[in-house]
């Protein structure tokens, strides 16, 4: 039994796409980035992913309506002066559990894989605790000829400094097992807030390396809706707690 229930919502065909992952993550750097460039170049969704490893709830949004926890597929044709295709991950969750995030990453693998995907790229960020100025742009690889464009990008190599965890780190280690090689690149940032300006450096990374250009002007905008997002899930969860805290055993009538 799969742990990721994946709905195709348009049957595509793609020449050698290069799967770019960008959940949640620390100050949301990845996922800034992806769904900026999902706007930007006008990537188009094709699947729906929803996993009963995600958080148990839903998102209450404006108006009062409701939304599920997910990921998302996109993809993109032609893009850039390499004219490649890309399939795009992102979403408002990942897995709360160290085994779901095994469970889902490998669904989610084997099913781009249908796509003849040739290279992964993770995004996310890194953080520092403390405010920046000028935030770098550090990544980690899976081979040495991956490292060596990373270098050429102008990105700092992580070296021996600890692990990347979640789907990032996942992504890469689950793929380079099927022999698909990739990188991660990580933004720097405090992590304590939704960092738009460590997500231009890292898109500006990001289409160097694949050699496309994508306007950033509307950055900031986004960024204000995931903090907007990030905050209504934030307070949900505290109203759970606080729920649950001031309840017993007997009275569940917290529980929706």
């Amino acid at each position: 039994m799969n742990a990721a229930e994946i709905n195709v919502i348009e049957e595509i065909e793609l020449e050698n796409p290069i799967f770019i992952e960008a959940l949640p993550g620390i100050g949301h750097v990845g996922k800034l980035a992806a769904d900026h460039m999902i706007d930007e170049l006008g990537a188009t969704k094709f699947a729906d992913v929803y996993s009963p490893t995600f958080p148990p709830q839903v998102i209450v949004r404006d108006e009062g309506i409701i939304e599920n926890m997910f990921n998302e597929l996109y993809y993109l044709k032609d893009v850039g002066e390499d004219n490649l295709d890309l399939i795009i991950l992102v979403g408002n969750t990942q897995s709360l559990s160290p085994e779901g995030q095994y469970l889902v990453c490998n669904d989610i693998l084997e099913f781009v894989k249908g796509f003849g995907i040739s290279r992964i790229f993770t995004l996310g960020g890194m953080a520092t605790g403390q405010p920046i100025e000028n935030p770098k742009v550090f990544g980690a690889a899976t081979d040495e000829a991956n490292v060596e464009l990373l270098r050429e990008a102008g990105i700092e190599i992580r070296s021996n400094d600890g692990g990347i965890v979640g789907a990032s780190g996942l992504f890469l280690g689950l793929g380079v097992r099927q022999g698909i090689q990739g990188a991660c690149l990580m933004g720097e940032t405090p992590g304590y807030f939704i960092d738009a300006e460590s997500a231009e450096g890292l898109l500006n990374k990001l289409s160097y390396l694949l050699n496309f250009e994508i306007n950033v002007d509307k950055l900031e905008e986004r960024a204000e809706e995931t903090r907007q997002m990030i905050a209504r899930a934030q307070q949900m969860e505290q109203d759970l707690i606080n729920k649950a805290n001031a309840g017993n055993a007997d009275d569940l009538r917290y529980i929706g």
